[in-house]
């Protein structure tokens, strides 16, 4: 894939770029490997001082890389600009509770006296550059949520975002480095997904973080296992919405369509299949079908626009592939289902009824405005649904019965169980998956973590 923007509204390629060659990768290498030595000695205070400015300029650029966003990867723009501002909260937040979530921590006076110390205690200390390695589905975001905490951890990255961003993948370098953060601090790598390979191989690199797919999860997660490093991998999903007959079942129908369409459906998080008990399966599927049907879906540029097209063009032909594939089996398709004529990689948003565990959109991601909609009988067979899924990223519950809920938070195998609500990533709580969704966390506490060297200091008596 060319390093270039184009905009998936019309097709046209608006600015391409030419990959680093590899002196200026070496260079690169080399700067971030001198940067850490002495960015890794700098207080929290002074590294919240400059993630705080990144934030102050981040919210003053919102329109403007708002407008970029949308015209790269086609998100309405409104989302665009929502998604800015979530970045800027989430700087503020790790700016504001880095230093205590890193804290020392020490062990009971018992257990220090019975190891025979006088005093013990578990430092968090940086493990020095991070490649990162991003998607375009939301290219601020999935950066931010990394370089956040990587950043107030003492750490340096190195970011290999999606081709098709790369005027966001400037953006990000740009910005940390107006905040005034050292040059090599933070880095981005303008290279082909073939780089990756040797950069992680590199000794200057010290571990890797990648939001994408399942190949290029398993690419990574292999040359990281043989060279022996940490990895977090958040990949796939298809993420379950289980409503039961207690739910405020319009309230469902209305928030499932928000779930399924955010980012124009291209969400790992987006719920996308929709499990409902046979008791309510009628009214949801045809409340929901109602607020499926409504949506605008137009130029994403406009305000009022709440679906864009998808962001390439083999992305809608994989998703028109799920589709066509369904309807061959004997699904049925309530609204939506053909591709609408005219410029754009557009797809309309689509409901579809009786998917069956032999076709391909049971098993695969449908990334793009489908949904599946499947009916169960009662709890158990509703579990057993949500988990026939080679996915475990997040889930959707709706019930107002504690016993069920119960139930669900056990049975689910999902990283998140979300009730009477949507899937949504806080700075709060950790954000991850099981099963072939990944491992690691991102976010909160535990995602600061993840990049560190968790050391044990023992004096003896």
């Amino acid at each position: 894939m060319p390093i270039a923007t184009v905009n998936p509204a019309n097709g046209e390629t608006l600015k391409t770029y030419e990959a680093m060659g590899e002196e200026e990768v070496e260079r690169r290498l080399q700067l971030a490997q001198a940067t850490f030595r002495t960015y890794r000695t700098t207080t929290f205070a002074d590294r919240a001082r400059l993630l705080n400015r990144a934030a102050d300029l981040l919210d003053e650029d919102g329109p403007e890389i708002a407008r970029v966003m949308t015209t790269e990867m086609g998100k309405p723009v409104k989302q665009a600009r929502a998604e800015a501002a979530k970045c800027a909260k989430a700087m503020r937040w790790y700016a504001e509770r880095a230093e205590g979530l890193l804290a020392d921590e020490e062990p009971p006076d018992a257990d220090v006296r019975d190891s025979g110390a006088s005093r013990a205690l578990i430092r968090y200390r940086p493990m020095g550059p991070v490649l990162a390695v991003m998607p375009w589905n939301f290219p601020l975001w999935q950066v931010v949520r990394f370089a956040a905490p990587a950043l107030m951890a003492g750490n340096v990255g190195l970011l290999k975002h999606a081709s098709n961003v790369p005027q966001t993948a400037l953006y990000l370098e740009d910005l940390f480095h107006r905040a005034g953060f050292t040059e090599g601090c933070f880095q981005t790598l303008l290279i082909g997904s073939a780089a990756v390979d040797d950069i992680l191989r590199d000794e200057r690199i010290k571990a890797a973080t990648l939001t994408g797919s399942e190949p290029a999860g398993r690419a990574v997660a292999s040359t990281a296992g043989e060279m022996i490093k940490k990895t977090v991998l958040e990949l796939g999903g298809s993420d379950p919405f289980v409503v039961m007959p207690s739910a405020d079942v319009d309230r469902a129908a209305e928030v499932a369509v928000t779930a399924r369409v955010q980012n124009n459906g291209q969400s790992c998080i987006a719920a996308k299949r929709f499990v409902v008990h046979s008791d309510v399966y009628d009214r949801f599927a045809e409340r929901f079908t109602e607020g499926m049907r409504a949506l605008k879906v137009g130029d994403p540029l406009e305000e009022d626009t709440e679906v864009g097209p998808l962001a390439s063009e083999q992305g809608r032909d994989d998703l028109e592939e799920l589709v066509d594939d369904a309807r061959r089996g004997g699904a049925g398709v309530l609204c939506g289902g053909e591709r609408p004529e005219g410029p754009g990689w557009y797809y309309p948003p689509t409901v579809l009824t009786g998917v069956t565990r032999e076709m391909r959109i049971h098993r695969e991601e449908a990334f793009g405005p489908v949904a599946t909609v499947y009916r169960a009988a009662d709890l158990d067979e509703a579990v057993l649904i949500a988990n026939d899924s080679p996915f475990g990223l997040s889930s959707n519950v709706w019930t107002r019965d504690a016993s069920e809920v119960d139930r669900f938070v056990r049975d689910l195998e999902a990283g998140g169980v979300y009730v009477n609500g949507m899937t949504a990533s806080h700075p709060a709580f950790p954000f991850g998956g099981v099963k072939r969704s990944g491992y690691g966390r991102e976010l909160s506490g535990h995602g600061i973590r993840e990049f560190c060297n968790i050391t044990t200091v023992w004096h003896g008596a």
